[in-house]
C-alpha cells in the first residue's frame, strides 16, 4: 500500500506548535527528538498512530523558510482535517481559541468551516456526507 505518511509544516518555535496543535486541534504527539544539529525530529497526528498522514514540525531556517511560516499555499485551504463529530470538534477547537473564517456550512461533500492555525495556515474542518 502506498500513502502520504508525512507532510511538513514550516513553523516559528516547536514548543509553541506542539502545544497548538495538540491542545487547540486535539492532535496526538507522536516524535518529539533532539537532531545533532540543534533542531528536533516532531511530528505529531490526528488521530490513530499510524493512521493517516502526520504533520512534521519543522521550525524555519532562514530568510527563505521564516517568509513561508503561516503561508505555506499562498492563502488558500492547504489542510483538510476530516471529522466524524463535526459540532463537537466545532465547539472544542472554538473554546480553545482557533478561529474560524467561517459559519459552519453544509455541501453536497459534508459540513464544513475554514480555520486557520496559529500561524495563519488555512484548514478546512470537514465531516463529509454520508
Amino acid at each position: 500500500m502506498r500513502r502520504i505518511a508525512l507532510v511538513t509544516l514550516v513553523v516559528d518555535d516547536y514548543d509553541e506548535a506542539i502545544r497548538f496543535y495538540t491542545e487547540a486541534l486535539g492532535f496526538r504527539l507522536a516524535e518529539d527528538a533532539p537532531r545533532p544539529d540543534g533542531s528536533r525530529w516532531v511530528v505529531v497526528e490526528p488521530g490513530t498512530p499510524g493512521v493517516g498522514t502526520g504533520l512534521v514540525l519543522a521550525r524555519a531556517k532562514g530568510e527563505a523558510q521564516a517568509a513561508r511560516v503561516g503561508s505555506q499555499t499562498g492563502g488558500r485551504v492547504g489542510f483538510f482535517l476530516h471529522t466524524e463529530d463535526f459540532a463537537g470538534d466545532h465547539a472544542r477547537m472554538t473554546a480553545a481559541g482557533v478561529t474560524f473564517l467561517e459559519d459552519p456550512r453544509h455541501e453536497p461533500y459534508g459540513t464544513v468551516a475554514v480555520f486557520e492555525d496559529l500561524y495563519g495556515n488555512r484548514w478546512d474542518l470537514l465531516q463529509p456526507a454520508a
